[in-house]
């Protein structure tokens, strides 16, 4: 990210290796011996003490859970230099104490109980299996837990939501996840620039390093985005390195605040405490990324820590967290601008080893991207807005116009021909990136005029098309799962994923604000309006997209989930649900009003598939 003067990197360098493993040895042979008799007597009194402090605190046995009427939380560590000191103690400090003051269990995934030092890949696989195994101590299964990702244990967590393999740009998502909230602390969703220090070491520092393939893959595998799967998440990020990594105030001592920011997920979502990756005294103060008496991000020393704030505000549900700290978009170095990782491909989406790409900002210095590998450039700090990035790979060298959000960093795809952005029901705008069978969807890019669209190799049905934008259904065959779509013109092709599932209700708007429903009277025949609202008894008729497979029956047909309609927060009871007739991806659900909502704009809400439609409204009265 931010390049080190040579004089820097090189001092870096021999502190890491000359010091950051031998330091420690050499201290404890000048004044261990006079230590040795209190540290003898001290450890025996910890043990002494250490079931009355674990007790009630920290669930060791995952078969066992107890029962308190919150979701257990798991935490996950990061990276360990040494695995046999690895503990939660080390990483988290007292948080299970905390939590237990709270009504909640902790558990402990430590990554290093996986042997061998295995990818982060491997390490979210375990999770999966680790989470799917989890009972309370009745023998019930734990349907849903809370998560606590620090550092690379917040990698871990992207991995198993996401299904990441070893294999690049190859996902197998868990159909269903069990995961309610994650809190991700100082965790490098765009990398470390320190990690890369470490050249080559072991899998996990690769896959930690800024530009890593693991890291762009991870940040594009739905729709060239990762949102997480929609599960709700926070972010906590340290500024108080001593800028030896980036930049004064811009890293915890080892991830900038532009890799640990949440804002690739949703803007408003990342705190910025004043702390360090680890707490004093370790590497990371020894080698002078971070300064003495550091106090690390993780670890929680009391209830009153602005760490241990935000955690149990946002397990709770309350909005304290955002009061803690600061906003991370506030942060001065990215209130207008973030960092970019960059992956390079031919029109035709082949994948391009550039000798090297540039970045030139609407405002702001132009900028030559590192490159850790022989694939993907990175940078930070680069101005937000409109960026004209270069790439020069030989006869592949081209020009490509992006968009750079401030407050953090984005995975960029850079290549000619169609670029697709997003993939979204063309009725609303919906959270988190899924679509369903039959659905109607709008394809936005650059370049898409023309273009034919397939999903798994069937021929996607197009009903409008422009340079921007496509609009098209999607066959009822479309397999629940992650399926490729393809969208290929004359100037050239670009396959992404989307993630499909059974159901997801999108209602069409008669407004460009997209509140007010698209829907008709039943009995009048008549669209609904401040002029023409609905009352109690009538049956209204509902336009929508994304019921997802239908069957026949009685000549209609019926969406194979019934869906729930609310109107006013009151249930709507449903006479039919399924296709519209005559329209293709269209559906219509018809439904009776219920009495006692007054005089209003109702919220309407459609449920289908463990899905809820945004809200919009219908004129009631």
């Amino acid at each position: 990210m931010v390049l080190f003067s040579k004089k820097v990197y090189n001092k870096i360098r021999a502190s890491f290796w000359r010091f950051g493993w031998r330091l420690w040895p050499t201290i404890c042979n000048v004044s261990c011996v006079k230590q040795n008799y209190a540290l003898t007597m001290a450890f025996s009194v910890w043990l002494l003490i250490l079931p009355a402090t674990m007790s009630g605190q920290f669930v060791n046995n995952p078969k066992a859970i107890p029962r308190t009427g919150h979701p257990p939380v798991v935490f996950l560590n990061g990276f360990e230099v040494d695995c046999g000191s690895a503990s939660f103690q080390k990483a988290f400090g007292i948080a299970d104490q905390v939590l237990q003051a709270n009504g909640r269990a902790s558990l402990f995934f430590n990554n290093c109980s996986i042997a061998g030092g295995p990818s982060i890949e491997k390490l979210g696989a375990a999770f999966g299996l680790y989470l799917s195994g989890l009972t309370y101590d009745d023998g019930q299964p734990v349907g849903s837990v809370d998560v606590v990702g620090y550092s690379m244990g917040g990698l871990i967590v992207r991995s198993y939501l996401s299904g990441k393999q070893e294999a690049q740009g190859v996902f197998v998502p868990p159909p269903a996840i069990l995961i309610g909230k994650v809190i991700f602390i100082a965790t490098p969703h765009f990398g470390s620039p320190v990690a890369g220090l470490a050249f080559g070491a072991s899998v996990q520092t690769d896959e930690l390093s800024s530009g890593s393939n693991f890291l762009m893959d991870l940040n594009t595998w739905n729709q060239s985005h990762d949102d997480l799967r929609g599960v709700d998440a926070i972010g906590i990020a340290g500024s108080g390195g001593t800028g030896l990594a980036t930049t004064p105030g811009f890293d915890d001592g080892l991830v900038p605040l532009s890799s640990a920011s949440l804002r690739f997920y949703s803007p408003g979502r990342t705190r910025v405490l004043p702390l360090c990756h680890v707490a004093s005294p370790g590497l990371l103060t020894l080698t002078g990324f971070c300064p003495p008496n550091a106090k690390g991000v993780a670890r929680v020393t009391g209830a009153n820590d602005d760490n241990a704030r935000i955690m149990i505000s946002f397990l709770n549900g309350s909005a304290e967290w955002q009061t803690v700290g600061t906003g991370i978009e506030q942060n001065p170095l990215l209130q207008n601008g973030g960092g970019i990782l960059v992956r390079s491909r031919t029109a035709g989406d082949v994948k391009i080893e550039p000798s090297s790409v540039n970045a030139a900002p609407a405002s702001g210095a132009a900028k030559k991207l590192n490159m850790s590998n022989s694939e993907i450039a990175y940078t930070d700090l680069i101005a937000a807005g409109g960026v004209n990035l270069t790439v020069n790979a030989g006869a592949q060298s081209f020009a490509e116009s992006v968009f750079v959000q401030a407050g953090g960093a984005q995975a960029i795809v850079a290549k000619r021909g169609p670029v697709v952005n997003a993939v979204i029901p063309a009725a609303a705008l919906v959270f988190p990136l899924v679509v369903a069978p039959r659905m109607i969807v709008s394809i936005y890019g650059t370049g898409l005029d023309q273009a034919v669209v397939t999903l798994n190799g069937a021929a996607v049905s197009v009903i409008y098309g422009s340079d921007v934008q496509i609009n098209a259904v999607l066959p009822g065959s479309a397999g629940v799962g992650l399926n490729q779509m393809v969208v290929q013109n004359a100037g050239g092709s670009q396959t992404v994923n989307v993630w499909t599932e059974a159901a997801f209700p999108a209602v069409f708007s008669l407004s460009q604000a997209g509140s007010s429903a698209a829907a008709v009277n039943a009995g009048t025949g008549r669209l609904v309006s401040l002029v023409n609202p609905m009352h109690a008894g009538e049956y209204v008729e509902l336009f929508l997209t994304g019921l997802g497979a239908t069957e026949s029956r009685g000549g209609f047909d019926y969406a194979r989930i019934q869906p729930l309609v609310s109107v006013g927060g009151v249930d709507c009871p449903v006479s039919y649900a399924g296709a519209a007739p005559g329209f293709a991806g269209l559906d219509q659900i018809n439904c009776r009003i219920p009495g006692g909502l007054g005089s209003q704009g109702a919220a309407v809400v459609v449920r289908s598939g463990g899905r809820s439609s945004p809200v919009s409204t219908l004129a009631v009265e």
